[in-house]
């Protein structure tokens, strides 16, 4: 049994920042702007010898005005699913809101292993707001800075006790990569839908829609593969935002 961890929480709090730290390479697109993650992202992580897979999630809202607000919640709630234990992810500069109180109902019915991670902890003047997560009812707040690491080791020192195992260094070691490239929207996401037989990848009509560069694994004729749906390629012209920019840096491995 692999040890699989979901970060998950509302948007813009700081779940790709944290992957990020955790996996030790810049493979999911970090931004200001909430909603720039919509895919479920996978990478590998370790602490103190064990190993695990690390999941980063789209912000998880309802009511919003976000188009794809619908298909990113159904996309946290299988990582909900599939992990091992899961990571929390609050504000220290917002405190605790409605959507983290609704969100955590959801949590609740994972009955997973759960670690409150109350980030943007940066001084111990922000460290003393995490207090107010403990409304929550949901066990020990650790308050952390996903930007810098501070606080980090506590946490995944909790972490990794719920692992059943000692997990694997890297499960896709040797095993070939295909990456779909193309244009935007031409059907890359839907082609990967249909080869795996599952919705992997969020698919709409926006051109743009796949932002981070989504990694799957994929078994045919006795074979292993990973297949990596990718974001669009835009002409240099075309590109008018950071997130497109970092959209070709990321658009196959990350870095």
């Amino acid at each position: 049994m692999a040890n699989v961890v979901a970060i998950v929480g509302r948007p813009n709090v700081g779940k790709s920042t944290f992957f990020n730290r955790l996996i030790e390479q810049r493979q999911a697109i970090m931004d200001d702007m909430p909603g720039v993650t919509r895919d479920r992202h996978y990478g590998y992580a370790q602490w103190t010898g064990k190993f695990f897979t690390v999941i980063d999630t789209g912000g998880y809202v309802t009511g919003s005005d976000d188009k794809f607000e619908s298909q990113i919640r159904k996309q946290v709630e299988l990582a909900l699913d599939e992990c091992t234990a899961v990571i929390f992810m609050l504000d220290c500069h917002d405190g605790l809101t409605g959507y983290d109180k609704e969100f955590a109902k959801v949590i609740r019915r994972s009955k997973k292993p759960v670690f409150l991670a109350a980030n943007k902890a940066d001084t111990p003047a922000k460290s003393m707001l995490a207090s107010e997560f403990y409304e929550l009812g949901m066990g020990e707040v650790f308050p952390i800075s996903a930007e810098n690491g501070g606080g980090t080791g506590e946490l995944l020192d909790e972490l990794i006790n719920v692992f059943p195992n000692e997990g694997v260094a890297d499960p896709d070691a040797g095993i070939p990569r295909i990456a779909i490239l193309g244009r935007p929207n031409v059907g890359k996401s839907s082609f990967l839908n249909v080869l795996i037989g599952k919705e992997r990848s969020i698919v709409t009509d926006e051109a743009g829609t796949t932002r981070d560069a989504i990694h799957t694994r994929y078994k045919m004729f006795g074979n292993d593969f990973i297949l990596i749906d990718t974001a669009g390629i835009r002409k240099k012209s075309k590109v008018t935002n950071g997130t497109h920019r970092l959209r070709a840096y990321h658009l196959c491995f990350g870095d």
